[in-house]
């Protein structure tokens, strides 16, 4: 069942992205009187498609092959590679035939599409899902620093001032890409302010556990059946409150009493269901009782509710760096600092590692916010094949007045593909084999 939900969001995120990419493309067609012969999501390869209708000049349609989608366009050197009508003389409604800030904008505006949805779903995520946010003037106590935290320089207590120079405005971006790709922290500790340099590889670790107010619940989200936790009856859902008696004010309280009884008894107290119960288990010689914890600040600080304009605000500093900071990984990747193979990935580990097997509304309409921006940043790319190899070719002549040769451009969108497919095989064979075996 999980499977099947991965790939039914999956296709659903991939649908809407493709579409509002396409239609920006032939919008801004018609909008210069250019003749749009096709418009499919996803490819229909070999001519074989799900669905399709034609309406006037046009034929609209669904494709089998979900890897992308397009728009033909009469007289443009496109995917079709449709170079039959390019021997006859341009007509007025061919894209060859307009002027090249025409062709330009044609091209620009899926991109442009993609930045405009990804903001229209971060602000109404921010606003209907996560509604409200920590604001760095609310953390009274400062932050609670994790192992991570601590080998970086940071302390719990600290308070963040400034991130890059600039003051955060809200507790969760103080975990973002600004601070993983090498941030530099403005702290207060003691009274004092001191500056933390992040190394720019701890992007790596961003998985792992890094900062929380300093008060925070810790709360139960899995439990090892075999281990002491699932033995003695800790629950999903239970949030610690006590440990030998000791209040728990945050992960650190937990682990410090878990690690003066280890391989001993503990009794702790978590909250269920409104109520308190009392247990009593041993604690392995590692300090563990076996158990998935998260970290729930929202009980015992207060928050700040989202605005129209605070969303719009906080969507589009986290659209940019999304594109700006899969920019950074892409040059990392380049010039060897990461290794492409273990950061590329394919549809099928995006519906696996991205999107997941459990369907959470604001988990999806997230995920797909932040593929839009990423769509938007890959489709810009300087390659042949894609827009920001058409918009390249056209600024070359709106720069030159020199037109390119139509032999040329389909040569060049051979070149793009032969870059594009294998590339695109590759990740898709590391993913599934990542599916079957495990990662590479």
């Amino acid at each position: 069942m999980g499977g099947i939900t991965m790939v039914a969001q999956l296709l659903l995120g991939l649908s809407i992205l493709v579409f509002i990419h396409e239609l920006g493309h032939f919008l801004a067609a018609k909008l210069f009187n250019m003749r749009v012969d096709k418009f499919f999501i996803f490819f229909d390869a070999g001519g074989k498609k799900l669905w399709s209708q034609k309406v006037g000049e046009t034929e609209y349609g669904i494709g089998w092959l979900p890897l992308g989608g397009y728009v033909k366009i009469a007289g443009m050197v496109d995917e079709s590679m449709d170079s039959e009508t390019l021997k006859e003389p341009p007509k007025e409604w061919e894209f060859r035939s307009k002027p090249a800030w025409q062709r330009f904008i044609v091209m620009i505006a899926g991109i442009v599409m993609n930045v405009i949805l990804g903001l229209i779903i971060f602000t109404f995520f921010f606003m209907f899902f996560e509604k409200e946010y920590l604001a760095p003037k609310d953390i009274k106590d400062g932050i609670y620093a994790f192992e991570l935290a601590e080998k970086v320089g940071l302390k719990s207590g600290d308070k963040i001032v400034k991130i890059n120079g600039s003051e955060p405005g809200r507790f969760k971006d103080m975990r973002s890409m600004a601070v993983f790709f090498g941030g530099e922290l403005e702290v207060e500790r003691g009274g004092q302010n001191l500056t933390i340099q992040v190394p720019d590889t701890l992007f790596r670790a961003v998985r792992t556990e890094f900062i929380a107010p300093y008060h925070h619940n810790v709360e139960v989200v899995g439990v090892a059946p075999d281990s002491p936790a699932g033995a003695f009856g800790l629950e999903n859902g239970d949030i610690f409150r006590s440990v030998n008696g000791k209040k728990v004010e945050n992960f650190g309280d937990l682990k410090e009493e878990l690690t003066a009884h280890r391989g001993g008894l503990v009794k702790i107290g978590v909250e269920r269901n409104k109520e308190i119960a009392e247990l009593e288990m041993p604690v392995t010689y590692e300090a563990k009782l076996g158990f998935g914890p998260t970290y729930d600040y929202k009980a015992l600080n207060p928050t700040t509710a989202y605005t129209w304009g605070s969303a719009m605000k906080f969507g589009a500093q986290e659209g940019w760096e999304w594109i700006y900071y899969n920019a950074l990984g892409l040059y990392y990747m380049v010039s060897g600092k990461v290794n492409p193979a273990k950061s590329i990935q394919s549809p099928v580990g995006i519906a696996r590692n991205v999107y997941g097997p459990v369907w959470e509304w604001g988990r999806f309409w997230y995920i797909t916010g932040i593929l839009s921006f990423i769509l938007a940043f890959m489709n810009i790319l300087p390659i042949p094949a894609l827009d920001g190899g058409h918009m390249m070719f056209l600024l070359f002549e709106m720069v030159t007045g020199r037109q390119l040769s139509d032999n040329f451009l389909e040569k060049a969108q051979i070149i793009g593909f032969l870059i594009l497919i294998p590339l695109m095989l590759f990740a898709i064979g590391k993913d599934i084999y990542e599916a079957i075996f495990g990662p590479i």
